[in-house]
């Protein structure tokens, strides 16, 4: 059965990145561009595995993740952030809200991968 992983980041180029790579690996993928969006996907269908920024426009990463551990069906959904961010501060907060865990951009498509297959065998 094809994984199917949402991923939501602001930045274009990111998100080319990661349909190159997820596309390569036989991912099926939904893209969103802000945390909204992403909720708004997350919402409406599920995921084995969601990949978020943190810092973006109208709903940042840290809030996204709080709101979709609140729907039922992504309650045990593993959530990787991926971003520039490196602060321990940043990191706590994404732990609290319930991230599974954490990547730093720019990111090795093979460790992505072997990530992405760590959390979701």
């Amino acid at each position: 059965m094809v994984k199917r992983v949402l991923t939501i980041d602001d930045s274009k180029t990111i998100r080319d990145m990661l349909a190159f790579t997820l596309g390569r690996a036989g991912f099926e993928f939904v893209q969103a561009v802000d945390g909204q969006k992403g909720l708004e996907a997350a919402r409406a269908d599920g995921f084995d595995v969601i990949i978020t920024d943190i810092n973006m426009p109208v709903m940042d990463g840290i809030t996204f993740i709080r709101e979709a551990r609140r729907l039922p069906h992504c309650k045990a959904t593993p959530i990787l952030v991926l971003t520039t961010e490196t602060s321990d501060e940043k990191k706590a907060q994404a732990r609290q809200a319930g991230a599974t865990g954490w990547i730093v951009k720019p990111f090795d498509p093979a460790k992505l991968l072997a990530v992405i297959a760590k959390v979701s065998p």
